[in-house]
């Protein structure tokens, strides 16, 4: 039980061996953290409607993600604001209009298994 942290070797386990893959395999916890923050801008459903539609559809302006999603656009645009942070998704200024488009690759990897 060599991956046990100190704080919680004095409790009893009953597959030692399978307690340390599972430490292992959950890894250092700001990963774990930044894997839950991930999964949270997914969890939204306008926000996942945003990303599938920017995902399948290609690079959309504010106005047409609202048509798209039926959100109206203060929410597509605090929604994107939020994705924009996350850096999941990117705007790019064509003259007056931006088109936003999904640039994480794990983003768009999950993205891929939602049908």
């Amino acid at each position: 039980m060599h991956l046990v942290p100190a704080d919680r070797v004095d409790r009893s386990t009953i597959d030692g061996h399978r307690v340390c893959d599972a430490i292992a395999a959950i890894g250092e916890p700001h990963g774990v953290r930044a894997w839950a923050d991930r999964f949270s801008l997914l969890a939204d459903p306008g926000r996942l409607a945003l990303l599938l539609a920017l995902h399948r559809a290609g690079p959309l302006a504010v106005s047409d993600l609202a048509v798209a999603t039926g959100m109206n656009d203060p929410a597509v645009s605090q929604a994107l604001r939020l994705l924009r942070t996350a850096e999941v998704v990117v705007g790019e200024k064509a003259g007056r209009v931006v088109r936003y488009r999904v640039i994480d690759p794990v983003v768009l990897k999950l993205l891929e298994q939602v049908t």
